[in-house]
């Protein structure tokens, strides 16, 4: 376990930067109002993914479950 405990820091570096490029990525249709919690129409933030917006919200979960079980994986290790 000491070999993987060595790498843990640079893929938690690695999941890092790709969160940062998943969340990035994702189309934001908020306006200012929406931002500070009003909406434009009655159902504001419920609409459906679909092809390369479901993709990247899906890859951002799962990048962040990983994060945190390498996190979780390096306390436990030291």
């Amino acid at each position: 376990m000491t070999g993987l405990a060595a790498y843990i820091p640079y893929i938690q570096i690695i999941l890092a930067i790709l969160i940062i490029a998943a969340v990035l990525l994702q189309q934001s249709d908020a306006s200012s109002g929406g931002a500070f919690g009003g909406a434009d129409n009655w159902n504001a933030g419920y609409h459906t993914r679909r092809g390369f917006e479901k993709v990247t919200f899906n890859t951002t979960i799962v990048l962040g479950v990983l994060f945190a079980l390498f996190s979780l994986l390096a306390i436990i290790i030291k």
